[in-house]
């Protein structure tokens, strides 16, 4: 059975509070993209994980592997064979890793007929990641607390051609949270994505870039020009270090872009 694991791009991204758990507050509008990691699973004998493409840094458990955990633990499915063929680039704030274990979540709940609901396969999302939950409905939605609140958002890019840059940087997640200072919004994200997608550069913001660019200046100069080549609004996806543009045109002069990194034109498959 195999199931096509898209990625995300975050449209805004205010961090807002630091919680007494460690975690943050966040708000963001979470966006589906059309690029993708494909998941297969296959029943077997015992349990294993395999993984082809881009290269995944060994650390424990992959994502994959804990959502089968977390499944087994409650209904003792049969062992699978699970396979990843990656191509969401790691490290990008792009939310590969959780949408593939989301689909291993909803593949399994298919493949054993477990007839979870939406809410119950989101409750062990959300056990693996704070954005996995998405993963779970797919559709675009505001995000808030620690990113797994969502309400429904009326969202329609598909008009517009989304290209995304992914340089040779990693960026955790600890690692970017060091340069935040919660705030307390200035902006309303929601009321900005009613705006003309020509005024949202003015508005829509992600926290994660000042400190970044700082540290990583190459990432902003991605950002700049993606501008420069059209893009109607640029930004760096969730805490980075992929950057996206929304363009309007179908063909997009990128000339040079080549040299900051490797470039993503997500597509229908």
């Amino acid at each position: 059975m195999l199931s096509f694991a898209n990625a995300k791009i975050n449209l805004g991204l205010l961090v807002t509070e630091k919680r007494d758990d460690g975690y943050h507050n966040i708000e963001t509008v979470f966006y589906p993209i059309k690029l993708y990691d494909v998941v297969e699973i296959t029943a077997s004998d015992s349990f294993s994980f395999r993984s082809d493409g881009l290269f995944i840094p060994q650390g424990g458990p992959n994502l994959c592997e804990k959502a089968w955990q977390l499944l087994n633990a409650d209904f003792e499915v049969k062992p699978v064979r699970i396979h990843l063929l990656k191509n969401i680039p790691i490290g990008a704030g792009l939310g590969g890793g959780s949408s593939d274990a989301a689909h291993v979540l909803k593949l399994i709940d298919q493949f054993y007929q477990l007839n979870l609901t939406t809410y119950q396969l989101q409750g062990y999302a959300a056990q693996l990641g704070a954005d996995c939950p998405f993963f779970i409905e797919n559709s675009p939605v505001y995000a808030t607390g620690t990113g797994a609140t969502f309400a429904p958002v009326e969202l329609d890019l598909s008009k517009y051609r989304i290209i995304v840059i992914k340089p040779e940087i990693h960026i955790s997640t600890a690692e970017a949270y060091q340069h935040i200072i919660p705030q307390t919004p200035t902006i309303d994200i929601q009321h900005v994505l009613r705006l003309p997608i020509q005024e949202w550069k003015y508005h829509l913001t992600n926290d994660f870039e000042l400190g970044l660019f700082q540290q990583y200046p190459l990432i902003e100069k991605i950002k700049h020009k993606l501008y420069k080549s059209g893009a109607l609004y640029a930004s760096m996806s969730g805490s980075g270090s992929a950057v996206f543009g929304i363009f309007e045109e179908e063909e997009t002069d990128l000339s040079g872009m080549e040299d900051l990194g490797k470039i993503y034109y997500p597509i229908e498959l």
